[in-house]
């Protein structure tokens, strides 16, 4: 064939616009294409034509792909999708768990009557006599909510001088004024929601991830998951996490207070994860992929179970390995086999919850224990004598939130992650560690200025009396343990405590000639301990002379403020313990600044004390 009859052959190429997607724009590019293109193959494009026909249906059919291809990439964005599936993948893959309706919590106040005993300090309760409530004891409000004590109540507990932290009072004395009966009470978290236990009977075969799902909706908490070799199950937020925070009591009586528990981190082998769907209100627990009769201390199986033996020779054929069988080691936990799981829960929430102050008065069902084997008749009126009330009203309850919801939650959370990389990572994480392990109040940090590849961390706790105070050694090791598990592997840090300097303040005020001075400079006070009160200062933050200036100056009837200085305070003063850290005033204000050193924090202690002022 010549040049000439190729060319014949060849049709001249056009310009094809690919921006047509809905059915008019499709069928019309479609009728334009044929006219130019096939001029005499057909011209009849009516709807009654066979043309007609064949345009329709192509351009039905791109149509239909144009919507599900905008419908597919829709989807991609967590804001845009609109199908439930896709939507809890984004929530699963931005690390927002879904959860049903919440539950309430409130503090418990028990009360108890024991008799008095004589002591070297006079009468008491009678020790032996003191109980300890049982963590799951339960009451009921006066509308059938009930609520669970969270913790384990000791009646009898002691502090670092050996006296009862509980309260107590007479109601019962000899015609001589000999106490005989004491009114013994103390407070307890506890949670709303009803407490159930299933079991599952789990057949001898190894099943990868196995499932199980609970029968009860809106489940706020797994309390424990045994099986009948009595090995526990631990709840991790993904199968990959081997170890787990696991609390301790702490029986060093000297910081037990401030930390009730030391942290440990234990080794999970077997682990399940949690799962709840909205729609159903179900839960659902997960296992790993490990067999339990398969041990293996590897990341990986044993090499040498996958491959051949040369058995002398010096070649080996190709073979292959078979995926599956890397989802039978322990990486990703162990699930269980020919075994019973039992698995005890809570449930139950709601805006319901919200109980009113004084509405929880019915003790259900509560568990008591006598470790100090008192006579059986005290025993026994203890026992007939408790009683339980709420101080103050239920708070937390609430509905389960809808797809809206939780949707709104996944930019946000998208930020988050499980390593401690910035400094806002390292104060979240320390801000969030569980209060058992003890409670950091204040945070700071600072680079080190003898190691630069490691940073100081200043932290500063409160005491029972509300006033700033050293941390214990206890929540120092529980914080360095808990941090460990977060930051990264080059990172260092150094925990320190916090200097606390104490001051005072003195002033001198004008006022007006026909007001109540003592009334003026009581309120003058109150506003100079409000804007100095430590909820509002942090590690490093200077004292401001001008904030309190003005404080004083727009009280009513103040004319003129004739002094202001601001006082250092330091060790024991009129039965006032203070902070044994201190600095020169004078020296440390700059443009009517004050700083403290580095890793200081500022706090007015008595302000009932070291407030001073004087009205003319």
């Amino acid at each position: 064939m010549g040049k000439t009859e190729i060319g014949k052959n060849l049709r001249k190429g056009s310009n094809r616009s690919f921006l047509a997607r809905d059915f008019e724009s499709l069928r019309t590019q479609m009728i334009q294409h044929a006219r130019i293109f096939f001029p005499d193959k057909i011209q009849d494009f009516s709807e009654s034509g066979f043309g007609g026909l064949m345009v329709d249906l192509a351009a039905t059919v791109g149509d239909n792909l144009s919507f599900y291809l905008d419908h597919e990439f829709r989807e991609l964005d967590p804001l845009l999708a609109v199908e439930l599936d896709n939507i809890l993948m984004h929530l699963k893959n931005s690390g927002v768990a879904a959860y049903g309706a919440s539950p309430s919590s409130v503090d418990l106040t028990f009360y108890i009557e024991v008799p008095a005993e004589k002591t070297v300090t006079g009468y008491l309760p009678k020790r032996s006599a003191l109980p300890v409530l049982l963590q799951g004891t339960s009451a009921t409000s006066f509308d059938g909510i009930s609520f669970t004590t969270l913790a384990d109540l000791d009646f009898g507990e002691l502090d670092i001088n050996d006296n009862l932290i509980c309260d107590y009072e007479v109601t019962e004395s000899s015609t001589s004024g000999v106490p005989l009966v004491y009114k013994v009470s103390r407070k307890v978290a506890s949670s709303s929601g009803k407490e159930e236990t299933e079991n599952f009977s789990i057949p001898d075969s190894h099943v990868p991830f196995r499932e199980l799902t609970l029968s009860k909706e809106d489940i706020s908490l797994i309390l424990d998951v045994y099986d009948s070799s009595g090995d526990e199950y631990y709840e991790v937020t993904a199968l990959s996490q081997d170890t787990i925070f696991k609390a301790v009591r702490n029986t060093n009586r000297t910081d037990a207070l401030e930390v009730p528990s030391n942290i440990e981190v234990a080794p999970a082998p077997r682990r399940f994860v949690k799962t709840y769907r909205p729609t159903t209100r179900l839960t659902k627990i997960r296992f790993g992929s490990g067999d339990v009769d398969v041990l293996d201390d590897d990341i990986i199986p044993d090499p040498s179970d996958l491959s051949l033996d040369l058995y002398g020779r010096t070649y080996t054929p190709r073979f292959s390995i078979d995926p599956n069988s890397l989802l039978q080691t322990q990486t990703l936990g162990m699930s269980p086999k020919n075994t019973t799981i039992t698995v005890r829960y809570k449930y139950g929430g709601g805006i319901s919850h919200n109980v009113a102050k004084g509405a929880i008065v019915t003790l259900d069902d509560f568990l008591i224990d006598f470790r100090n084997s008192p006579v059986g008749t005290e025993a026994l009126n203890v026992r007939q004598s408790i009683t339980v009330e709420n101080g103050t009203s239920a708070q937390g309850g609430a509905a389960a939130p809808s797809i809206e919801d939780l949707r709104v939650l996944i930019t946000s959370a998208r930020s988050s992650q499980s390593r401690v990389v910035t400094k806002e990572d390292l104060l979240a994480r320390i801000f969030t560690m569980p209060s058992t392990f003890g409670r950091v109040y204040r945070a700071s940090i600072a680079p080190n200025p003898v190691n630069s590849l490691s940073s100081i961390l200043y932290i500063i706790t409160k005491n029972r009396q509300d006033n700033l105070a050293i941390a214990p050694d206890t929540l120092k090791k529980n914080l360095s343990r808990y941090l460990n598990e977060f930051r990264l592997i080059s990172d260092a840090m150094d925990v320190l405590d916090a200097q606390v300097i104490n001051f005072g303040v003195k002033y001198g005020v004008i006022v007006a000639g026909n007001v109540n001075k003592i009334q003026i400079i009581q309120n003058i006070n109150n506003q100079i301990s409000n804007i100095l009160d430590n909820r509002y200062f942090q590690i490093d933050q200077p004292i401001i002379i001008d904030d309190i200036t003005n404080v004083i100056i727009n009280t009513d009837y103040v004319i003129a403020l004739t002094e202001l200085s601001v006082l250092a305070r330091t060790g024991n003063v009129e039965d006032r313990k203070y902070s044994d850290s201190t600095i020169l005033i004078d020296q440390n204000t700059k443009g009517g600044i004050i700083f403290g050193p580095p890793g200081s924090i500022f706090e007015l202690k008595f302000p009932e004390n070291d407030i001073i002022g004087s009205a003319a």
